[in-house]
């Protein structure tokens, strides 16, 4: 079982204090992977609620770059990111975000012949 380091104890106080949830759940969500397929309209709020909670790798699938309507709904991404791909962008920012994290850019389109290969292998 792995141990949260001090940065992640004072990152996760709310997690720990509450009483049906505590250290033993945040670790096991430290332990935990995610595969995000798109950092899109959806895929932009879960991916932050994903890392704020601490899930400890995530992967995000998009080979799409940011255009200047999607900032309207993509609420990761603003002027500066535009033409940029979106997992790229998406795992900078929530980086910062959360540090304690492992955020795994995949700049591709989720396809049959790369499925296994993602939902496997990469997370």
């Amino acid at each position: 079982m792995t141990e949260l380091n001090e940065g992640e104890v004072e990152q996760y106080s709310r997690h720990l204090s509450l009483q049906d949830f505590g250290l033993e759940s945040q670790i096991k969500l430290k332990n935990s992977s995610v595969l995000v397929i798109g950092a899109g309209g959806l895929g932009c709020p879960v991916l932050q609620y994903l890392v704020a909670a601490g899930v400890g790798k995530i992967g995000i699938v998009d080979n799409d770059v940011i255009e200047s309507s999607n900032l309207q709904r993509q609420i990761l991404f603003d002027h500066d990111d535009i033409g940029s791909p979106k997992a790229k962008v998406a795992a900078a920012k929530l980086t910062r975000l959360n540090p304690f994290i492992k955020i795994h850019p995949i700049i591709e389109r989720l396809k049959k012949e790369n499925a296994e290969f993602l939902f496997v292998v990469m997370i």
